[in-house]
């Protein structure tokens, strides 16, 4: 009889509700993957109870194991549990859409008033902010990815092979995976995991999505046909871009290069960026050093995922390779944005089912473990990389070539962020209103 009652109770999601909340969400999700989550948890948990409080941190877990931006991947995973495969394509696809579309009209602006001195001194005025930003988040993830010594070794590590001897992101992620298992085969009590506090105990049978109900089933059969759909939605708009455009080379770089960066971005955000900046101004010689720190600067002013600045990266690669044209720019961005966010789509429909399955396995934690670390040190890598320009207009660092007032706009920006818990948003404006004065009195 408890149980009936339990199931009157229960919220069944209307797929029209859902749709609403998804759209939404898109356009509120200002704060990074905190602000993402927060939001989510809030709505699915707290108010409408479509998912349970163990189901919910169970396929966060699931997601910080797969490439990309775990604040996404949350949302085709829920939309998916809720709806079906229908509702994991709308809740991921409406997660990155806004964003995507401020940022062209940003992208657009900046390519044609970014030399400005009015928006140059804006851009000066936010650059600094966007560093504190970076050096929080070193603050915060660090605070839960070091537990020991061999956690801090490897944060160590990571930077100076990225920084110093520019070892590609996806082996030093590769190193420390194999890394990770030949240290728990070995040693087992020499990684130290995080101890996580249980979550309360609640009525499971309350939430539509619980953790009674059997983990999805792994069907070999339908994996196969959902790596065969990957490739053909993969392939078709690849073989588009090589016939129907301009200088094909340029858009089979293009293409191959997010596919790649999109499998190898475990750790959210902060992983990648420094590994496609590298590839993007030192090694292809698409975009400029400030183009790129500006592009990092835009997309803190926008809702979605940070890993958003890569469209903006394919917008000025094509704008700056076919000679200033806007439209080659737009469908750059857009190409990007595809081929970036399209394996995301794959990794829940196919990765998650394989990884609920198995999340409790010391090794798998060890894992990650050892790649959270390994995150911290790729972070500090992005704020050294910022911040020579930053701090000392990319020349020698000396006191000589500081620039002090951007030094202290730092410095308040970390206090606001730390002290006062300052919306990122609310900085980002306030930085670009300093940067305007800044213009008014130089």
């Amino acid at each position: 009889m408890q149980d009936i009652k339990e199931e009157k109770t229960l919220s069944i999601p209307s797929f029209s509700e859902a749709l609403r909340f998804w759209f939404k969400l898109g356009w509120i999700s200002f704060g990074g993957t905190t602000g993402h989550i927060a939001i989510m948890h809030d709505f699915l948990v707290e108010k409408k109870k479509w998912i349970s409080e163990k189901r919910f941190m169970y396929a966060l877990n699931a997601c910080m194991l797969l490439p990309g931006p775990e604040g996404q991947q949350l949302a085709i995973y829920a939309g998916w549990k809720l709806h079906g495969i229908k509702g994991g394509i709308l809740s991921g696809v409406l997660f990155v859409l806004p964003s995507l579309l401020i940022l062209l009209l940003l992208s657009i602006i900046y390519a044609l008033y970014g030399n400005n001195p009015v928006m140059m001194s804006m851009f000066a005025g936010l650059k600094p902010a966007v560093l504190a930003i970076i050096l929080h988040a070193t603050w915060k993830v660090g605070k839960k990815a070091l537990h020991g010594m061999l956690h801090y070794l490897v944060a160590m590590a990571s930077f100076v092979l990225s920084y110093f001897m520019n070892v590609p992101m996806p082996w030093i992620i590769l190193g420390v995976i194999l890394f990770a298992i030949g240290m728990h085969l070995t040693a087992p009590g020499a990684i130290q995991l995080d101890k996580k506090k249980e979550v309360a105990d609640v009525a499971e049978q309350s939430y539509y999505i619980n953790m009674n109900q059997q983990a999805h089933p792994v069907i070999k059969r339908v994996l196969v046909k959902q790596l065969l759909c990957f490739l053909v939605l993969w392939l078709i708009p690849f073989l588009l871009l090589s016939v129907v455009t301009a200088d094909p080379a340029f858009w089979q770089r293009l293409s191959t290069l997010f596919t790649k960066t999109a499998f190898f971005t475990i750790g959210g955000s902060y992983t990648v960026i420094p590994y496609v900046a590298n590839m993007m101004v030192n090694q292809l010689s698409w975009l400029s050093k400030t183009q790129m720190i500006d592009g990092f600067a835009l997309a803190e002013t926008t809702p979605g995922p940070l890993v958003i600045v890569l469209v903006y990266t394919g917008f000025m690669a094509a704008y700056n390779h076919f000679g200033g044209s806007l439209l080659m720019g737009t469908l750059g961005l857009l190409a990007t944005g595809y081929f970036t966010f399209l394996p995301n789509f794959l990794f829940i429909f196919v990765g998650a089912p394989l990884i609920e399955s198995s999340q409790k396995s010391r090794i798998i934690q060890a894992v990650l473990s050892l790649i959270t670390a390994t995150v911290v040190g790729v972070i500090v890598n992005l704020a050294f990389y910022l911040g020579k320009d930053i701090l000392f207009s990319g020349q020698a660092v000396s006191l000589s070539h500081t620039d002090w007032m951007a030094l202290g706009w730092v410095l308040i920006a970390l206090l606001l962020l730390t002290r006062y818990r300052l919306n990122v948003l609310y900085l980002v404006l306030i930085s670009l209103a300093f940067g305007a004065f800044r213009y008014i009195i130089t």
